[in-house]
């Protein structure tokens, strides 16, 4: 099943989003794009994490969200993606949160690829709170827990 995802640009240079790849073994997120330039600073100075326009808003059927994802083509060169969730009965423009973790600054220019938009579908869950878990092999083992 398709998801059907309507956009409205909000900006002359927005671009819709894109998969690189399709077809059976296609891409699991489509490029989002800048649609205005901006500078992140080096690590640790004020600007290096900035919200930058895509020009876009969407409309998501009930069923269906989406998150943000990092391109790994800039997350090798230390920029990455921040608060990524966007649920179905947001409205506004989709900004993406960069932040840079380079010492040298970062220049993103209008149409840029700077993130991913993965369609996730929306599952509700209930939590029942309980007084114990059931037994697991891995237990309560978490980061390294497995070893090197």
């Amino acid at each position: 099943m398709q998801a059907v995802i309507k956009v409205l640009k909000l900006h002359p240079s927005a671009q819709l989003p894109r998969y690189a790849h399709t077809g059976a073994w296609g891409d699991l997120a489509a490029d989002l794009y800048a649609t205005t330039p901006a500078t992140l600073a080096p690590a640790g100075q004020q600007g290096s994490t900035l919200a930058v326009a895509t020009g876009l808003s969407m409309e998501f059927p009930a069923t269906h969200g989406a998150l943000v994802e990092d391109r790994s083509g800039l997350a090798i060169r230390g920029i990455t993606t921040l608060a990524g969730v966007i649920d179905p009965g947001y409205r506004g423009e989709i900004k993406i949160v960069l932040t840079n973790l380079n010492p040298a600054p970062f220049e993103v220019a209008v149409g840029d690829r700077i993130a991913q938009l993965r369609i996730v579908q929306r599952i509700e869950a209930t939590f029942e709170e309980v007084a114990e878990l059931a037994e697991a092999p891995r237990g309560d083992g978490g980061f390294g827990s497995t070893g090197k």
